[in-house]
């Protein structure tokens, strides 16, 4: 008996090449893990109490650089009006600005301030030594080593390949 076939739908609607049952399972426990840990890291709050929304939004734009309000909400998968609310948050705090879009007037960039960069320093070191100790704490030496040897197959996932990207 083989492998059982079947098709997925794709977000666009058509009809995805038939993948393995186990392939889909894998997908689906990959997509479930990964949102769980950045709800997880993301909900780390440091002492200013950003949200997890406020937190991505500001680290996004510390690792990507300036950005449209409406580019940050394609990105982050919310609404113009919630990207709306997160800014004047972040804007009100004081770690972000706005400024004319030297390519296009009538758009808006959205920057870290020095205070933003700061911030988002920390927000980022405050994450990364959660998950450090929670490796270091749960999971064995040898669990560890399987996780970067996951973590090194999902980045070839990540990565642009002409045969997944059509």
């Amino acid at each position: 008996m083989g492998i059982a076939q079947f098709e997925l739908r794709s977000y666009r609607g058509d009809m995805a090449r038939p993948v393995s049952r186990s392939a889909a399972t894998t997908a689906r426990e990959v997509k479930v893990v990964y949102s769980r840990l950045r709800r997880r890291t993301y909900g780390l709050a440091p002492s200013d109490e950003l949200n997890g929304s406020q937190a991505a939004v500001l680290t996004r734009l510390h690792r990507e650089g300036p950005s449209s309000a409406s580019a940050l909400a394609s990105a982050e998968a919310v609404s113009h009006q919630a990207i709306a609310a997160i800014l004047t948050v972040l804007e009100t705090r004081g770690y972000i600005q706005r400024s004319p879009d030297p390519t296009d007037g009538r758009r808006q960039l959205v920057s870290l301030t020095d205070a933003g960069v700061a911030q988002a320093e920390h927000a980022t070191s405050a994450r990364e030594e959660w998950l450090a100790r929670a490796l270091q704490d749960r999971l064995t030496e040898d669990e560890r080593r399987t996780v970067r040897h996951a973590m090194a197959l999902l980045n070839r996932l990540a990565e642009p390949d002409s045969a997944t990207t059509q």
